[in-house]
C-alpha cells in the first residue's frame, strides 16, 4: 500500500490512524483500569492496611500516573515523537503489568495486634507500580496528542474523533473491571492483575501494527537533535537509560505520600511558571489569551476531577460495605460497579457527539467553559442523588438502583469535560508546546487524584481486613462526605457558568460553533 493511500484512507468518515489509537488505547486502560479496580480491596483485604493507608496509596499512585505525562510530554515534543515516546512507554507497562501479577502471602494480624506483612512482595508490587508509573508518562499524554494530529487546523471532525477516542478509552474500562474485577475477587488478585497485563501487551501490539496510519505527523521533530551523541549515546539512548533508572526514584516516591503530595505542588507551580512566561516571551496577544483561557479551564477540571475520582476509594469501599449487591441471591462484585461509569460512557458517548455536532451547525453549540461548568454541577449532583438514596434507606443497606444513577449521573458529566477538554488543549496550545499542555493537562489530573484521596479520607474509619465493625458509623461517614461533595460542585459549577462570557472572549473564536471562521 503506498503512502498516499493510507494518508486519504478511512473508516466511518475518519482517519484510520484514529481506530488504531482507538484499540491501543482501549487495551491500554483495559490493564490500566483492571488492575486501579482491585487496587483499594488489595491493600485493604490482602495486605490489610488501613482505609487512610490505602486510598493514600491509591491517590499517589494515581496522581504520579498523571504528573508523568508533563515529562514524557515534554521530551516528545522536543525530541522523541509522539510514536516513539507511546512504544517506550508501553514497554514499560507490560513489564510493571507482569510484576503485579506477584502476590506473595496474606498478611495475617497476630495475636498481639502487630500486623506482618509480606515486605517483599510489597516492595515487588510497589516496583511494579514504579513501571506503569514511568510507563503512563510516556504513553497517555502522548497517544493523545496524536489524535489531535491526524485532522488538520479548522477540521469539524475533530471533536467527534476525540468522543470516539474516548469510548475507546471506556470500552477498555467497561471490559476491565468486570474481567479483571471479577478475576481478582473471585480467584485471586494475580489473576486479575494477570488479565490486565494480558491487555496491555494486546495494547502494544496494536499500535506497532498500526502505527504506519500515523501519516508521519508522530515523528521526531528534529533528528540531528534526537541523534546527537553525548559520551558516546545519542540523546534518544540517553532519555531511555535514564527514564528506566527513573523508576527506582519513582519505586520509593510512591511508597512516601508526602514526598509526592510535595511533588505535585511544586510541578504545579512549575508549570504555572513557565506558562506565565511563554505567555509573556513568546505569544503574541491572541495566542496569550487563548492560553489563559485553557490555563483557568485546567484549574476548574482539578475540581470535577476530585469529585469524579471518589469511584476508586470512597465510593468502591461504599460498594463493598454499604450497598446492597444481592441480586437474585448472587453477590456482586463491588469492583463490578465501576464498569457502569464506562457502559455509561459507550452508551452515551454517541449521544453527546452528536448533540455537539448538531448545535454546531445550529451556532448554538456551548463553549467550553459552559460546558465544564455543567460538568462540575453533574458531578455535584451525582452525590446527591446517593446521598438522597442513603438518607430514605433508613438503617438498611442502600439499593444498588441509588450508585448505578451517581454513575450515570457522573459519565454525563465526564462527557461534558474530559473528552471536550482534550480537544481544546489541541485546539488552544501555541503549537510548540501541545505536549506540554496535554502534560499540564493530566498534571492537574494527577493533583486532583491525591486532592480526591485526602477527600476520601474524611469518611475513613477502622476496618479489620476491609470489613467494618459499625455498618451504620460507616454509612454516616460516607454519606456526610457525599453530602459536601454534592454542595461543591453545585457551587463551583455556578461560578465557572457566571465567568464563561470571560473566557469565551479569551478564545478568540476558538469553540464549536464557529471554529473554520477564526482559522
Amino acid at each position: 500500500m503506498s503512502d498516499k493511500t493510507i494518508d486519504q484512507k478511512e473508516l466511518f468518515g475518519h482517519p484510520i490512524g484514529l481506530f488504531v489509537l482507538f484499540a491501543t488505547e482501549m487495551w491500554e486502560r483495559f490493564s490500566f483500569y483492571g488492575m486501579k479496580a482491585l487496587l483499594v480491596f488489595y491493600l485493604v483485604k490482602y495486605h490489610l492496611f488501613t482505609d487512610e493507608i490505602g486510598n493514600l496509596t491509591v491517590g499517589s499512585y494515581a496522581a504520579l500516573v498523571y504528573a508523568l505525562p508533563v515529562l514524557g510530554g515534554y521530551l516528545a515534543d522536543k525530541y522523541l515523537g509522539f510514536r516513539k515516546a507511546v512504544i517506550f512507554g508501553g514497554i514499560l507497562l507490560v513489564i510493571g503489568h507482569i510484576g503485579m501479577a506477584f502476590e506473595g502471602n496474606q498478611a495475617v494480624k497476630l495475636a498481639d495486634g502487630i500486623i506482618k506483612r509480606d515486605e517483599n512482595a510489597l516492595q515487588i508490587f510497589y516496583f511494579s507500580l514504579a513501571f506503569i508509573i514511568m510507563g503512563v508518562g510516556f504513553l497517555k499524554a502522548n497517544i493523545s496528542s496524536i489524535v489531535g494530529e491526524l485532522y488538520a487546523v479548522g477540521d469539524k471532525r475533530r471533536d467527534s474523533g476525540f468522543t470516539i477516542f474516548y469510548m475507546g478509552i471506556n470500552l477498555g474500562s467497561l471490559l476491565a473491571t468486570i474481567i479483571c474485577g471479577w478475576l481478582g475477587e473471585t480467584y485471586g488478585w494475580g489473576y486479575g492483575f494477570g488479565a490486565a497485563g494480558i491487555g496491555m501487551t494486546l495494547g502494544l501490539i496494536t499500535f506497532v501494527m498500526g502505527q504506519k496510519y500515523f501519516k508521519g505527523k508522530a515523528e521526531p521533530k528534529d533528528l540531528e537533535l534526537l541523534n546527537k551523541k553525548t559520551a558516546g549515546l545519542s540523546t534518544e539512548k540517553w532519555i531511555y537509560i535514564l527514564s528506566t533508572l527513573g523508576i527506582i526514584i519513582v519505586w520509593q516516591m510512591v511508597q512516601n505520600h508526602s514526598v509526592v503530595e510535595k511533588l505535585l505542588l511544586g510541578s504545579g507551580i512549575v508549570s504555572l511558571v513557565y506558562i506565565v512566561y511563554y505567555m509573556i516571551a513568546k505569544s503574541g496577544k491572541i495566542e496569550r489569551n487563548r492560553l489563559l483561557a485553557l490555563t483557568i479551564l485546567i484549574i476548574f477540571s482539578v475540581l470535577f476531577w476530585a469529585l469524579f475520582e471518589q469511584a476508586y476509594t470512597s465510593l468502591n469501599l461504599f460498594a463493598d460495605r454499604i450497598l446492597d449487591r444481592n441480586v437474585f441471591g448472587y453477590e456482586v462484585p463491588a469492583s463490578i460497579f465501576l464498569s457502569f461509569n464506562a457502559l455509561f460512557i459507550v452508551l452515551f458517548a454517541p449521544v453527546f457527539a452528536w448533540i455537539w455536532v448538531k448545535l454546531s451547525k445550529k451556532k448554538m453549540n456551548p463553549n467550553a467553559a459552559v460546558k465544564f461548568g455543567l460538568g462540575i454541577m453533574l458531578a455535584g449532583l451525582g452525590f446527591g442523588v446517593l446521598v438522597y438514596g442513603g438518607r430514605i434507606s433508613g438503617t438498611g443497606e442502600v439499593a444498588i438502583i441509588w450508585l448505578v444513577l451517581t454513575y450515570m449521573i457522573h459519565t454525563w458529566g465526564e462527557l461534558c469535560v474530559s473528552p471536550v477538554g482534550l480537544s481544546y488543549v489541541t485546539k488552544l496550545s501555541p503549537v510548540k508546546i501541545v505536549g506540554f499542555m496535554m502534560g499540564v493537562w493530566f498534571l492537574a489530573t494527577a493533583g486532583a487524584e491525591y486532592i480526591a484521596s485526602v477527600l476520601a479520607n474524611i469518611a475513613s474509619i477502622p476496618s479489620v481486613a476491609g470489613e467494618v465493625a459499625d455498618m451504620q458509623l460507616a454509612k454516616m461517614s460516607y454519606l456526610n462526605l457525599f453530602e459536601k461533595l454534592f454542595y461543591t460542585g453545585i457551587v463551583c459549577g455556578v461560578i465557572l457558568l457566571a465567568l464563561s462570557p470571560f473566557i469565551n472572549k479569551l478564545m478568540h473564536g476558538i469553540d464549536d460553533t464557529n471554529e473554520e471562521e477564526s482559522n
